[in-house]
């Protein structure tokens, strides 16, 4: 994957992938763990098992560090493995329970009140003790455990998909996640981007995994620790760059060889949503164009360098991942900073299992039931002609549009070398609390630059019985953005102590997109939404049509730390004012609801003309900026 300077010229490439213990295929003989007698209803039976004796790591010359990927998943079998994580509002503290599933009968088992603070997983989850070639220990941790990481099938006869979600949320204004791990499946315990690295030299080491005691207890988990060999490698950048073209001119490809450079030759710009992509391949003799203006969370979750880094600011490195993974990053630059989920189990790659499901090496990947866990989905079709007939907006379920309050707020100086200036840059979210998705068709009139675009209503079975004119979508042909953007979704706006407008931001327009995964408890919740490929979900500047969508349970993060879309505080005086997130600020677009629309996030300005500050206090009980 390529990135690029501020310039625009190649910059450094992202940390390759590491060799990771997934890349060995998990058996189907898994022992389990005895069934949990405190309660009367079945309960899923969950193993720590590992995927492999042994593993090779890498430590990067230029950026010390190794990240821990042992090979390790629970496994769950006599039923999926399930929890919901809740909390009613941002002055409640997070509540978690199990879901036990016996037929139709569904019974709800609380979690300790405590153990889970967040909807990044399991705290503690996994413990991790490793020892030198002395038997020295030289590492003791514990690794928290997100049950929706990548995941695979343990044995054929398993539920061809999963169920629950791809990564666990880290927007810090998330209201409710579902996690599980599908019946028959198995689940990586390596965290992927949230692990920290560990200072480990080159040599041999043992490594024990186990799970901790209290969720052995809370589970029913046997107490099996798996150990595994570690071969910890040094590696240089630099070296691996210099001989690198030899090696790719000596060596023949093959088409499937070709197509998965490509994909790694050209880094996608996603102004806004935030997170630097891999390009879709480009037919040959093309070069791939730049899609517009997203970041992830998240998404679940979302992936990749952050759009950050195109002006200046640190860069997220991508999560270590198999290259046979497929755990790609996804699309969704500027839309919510957000990381890929670790790498997929890519089970079916051995020649074993190759053979046992009748399939040639041709034909392994990514397909159903082999997730890669990266929360990327292709876009929605729009429907093939503008529609027809009297505009009605029926009776029937509608969107509810809401406001998160704005996180990740800094003062930069909007990447411009302008003495004196000051911006205020955030991130925002409007989520869709539903119980219906939001669908809007964009239709062009040859010749024109502007797409005309209608809302879609839906009846309880899904069948199209409405529409509407909802204003227009524009094209946005600066680099970066690249994409048709609906305007009129959603305001930013800096008031003062007082309530009233100070500043206003000039982001109006934009390509919707799933990018995180802000409460999947809502009456029809869609946990494996479309529409969440940023390369793809809001069109091309040739699109006749483009649908956008907001599928409910999810919301669409846009990160403003550009001029004209961050706030220019450079002349406002030191004090308090309130950020607002508005929601649909014409009211043009039916929803069930308009009055949950807007969200105030209080900050403190300080500092002087050139150097400000910002305070951020906590909201409730999230403390987070």
């Amino acid at each position: 994957m390529m990135t690029r300077s501020p310039q625009g010229r190649p910059g450094r490439l992202a940390r390759p992938s590491l060799a990771v213990a997934a890349a060995v295929a998990l058996t189907a003989g898994v022992v389990a763990a005895a069934p949990d007698a405190r309660t009367a209803e079945p309960s899923p039976k969950l193993s720590l098992i590992a995927a492999t004796t042994s593993v090779t790591l890498d430590s990067w010359k230029d950026d010390p560090g190794v990240y821990l990927d042992l090979g390790t998943y629970l496994t769950s079998e006599n039923g999926a493995f399930e929890l919901k994580v809740t909390r009613k509002s941002y002055k409640d503290p997070v509540v978690a329970t199990q879901v036990l599933r016996n037929g139709r009968k569904t019974t709800a088992r609380a979690l300790p009140a405590g153990l889970v603070k967040d909807f990044s997983g399991l705290p503690g989850f996994a413990r991790i003790s490793v020892t030198d070639a002395a038997g020295r220990t030289v590492l003791k941790r514990t690794e928290d455990f997100c049950p929706n990481n990548a995941s695979g099938r343990i044995r054929p006869d398993a539920p061809a998909n999963s169920t629950y979600p791809q990564s666990c949320p880290v927007n810090p204004f998330t209201l409710g996640s579902v996690w599980g791990v599908e019946n028959g499946w198995a689940s990586n315990t390596y965290a992927g981007y949230y692990a920290k690295p560990v200072q480990l030299a080159a040599g041999t080491y043992t490594a024990t995994i186990s799970v901790t005691k209290t969720y052995r207890d809370l589970f029913g988990i046997a107490n099996k620790p798996q150990t595994v060999k570690v071969t910890v490698r040094e590696r240089s950048w630099d070296e691996e760059q210099e001989s690198a073209p030899a090696a790719r001119s000596a060596a023949p490809r093959s088409a499937a060889g070709q197509q998965g450079h490509d994909r790694h030759a050209v880094q996608h710009g996603h102004e806004g949503h935030g997170q630097a992509p891999d390009a879709p391949a480009a037919p040959s003799g093309h070069t791939p164009a730049a899609p517009s203006g997203h970041t992830p969370s998240a998404p679940s979750g979302h992936t990749a360098a952050s759009a950050h880094a195109a002006h200046g600011a640190p860069a997220r490195p991508e999560a270590p991942a198999a290259p046979t993974t497929g755990a790609a990053p996804t699309f969704n630059i500027g839309h919510g900073p957000y990381p890929p989920a670790p790498p997929a189990l890519p089970w079916a790659l051995k020649k074993t299992s190759l053979k046992r499901q009748g399939l040639s090496a041709a034909e392994a990947g990514d397909r159903p039931g082999l997730t890669d866990g990266s929360r990327q989905a292709p876009a929605a079709r729009p429907n093939a002609e503008r529609p027809t007939g009297r505009a009605t907006v029926p009776d029937v379920p509608k969107p509810d549009l809401r406001s998160l309050p704005a996180y990740g707020i800094t003062v930069s100086d909007g990447y411009e070398d302008v003495p004196g200036k000051d911006y205020l840059a955030f991130s925002a979210n409007v989520w869709n609390a539903g119980p219906a998705k939001l669908v809007v068709d964009g239709f062009r009139t040859p010749g024109k630059e502007l797409m005309d675009a209608y809302q879609y209503f839906y009846d309880a079975r899904g069948k199209q019985v409405g529409y509407t004119p909802t204003g227009t979508m524009e094209w946005d042909p600066r680099p970066g953005h690249e994409h048709w953007h609906f305007t009129d979704f959603a305001s930013y706006r800096l008031l003062k102590a007082d309530k009233k407008e100070s500043v206003r931001s000039g982001k109006e327009a934009f390509c919707l997109a799933n990018t995180d995964a802000v409460d999947y408890t809502v009456k029809n919740a869609n946990w494996h939404p479309d529409n969440t490929d940023l390369s793809t979900a809001c069109g091309q500047e040739n699109s006749i049509s483009v649908r956008e969508v907001l599928d409910v349970g999810s919301g669409d993060t846009y990160t403003q730390d550009l001029p004209g879309q961050s706030f220019d505080i450079t002349d406002l005086p030191n004090g308090t004012y309130y950020i607002q997130v508005l929601a649909n600020p014409e009211n043009r677009l039916k929803e069930t609801d308009h009055t949950n629309n807007s969200a105030l996030r209080k900050v403190v300005l300080g500092g002087k003309k050139g150097a400000r500050t910002v305070q951020v206090p906590a909201h409730h009980l999230v403390d987070a900026n």
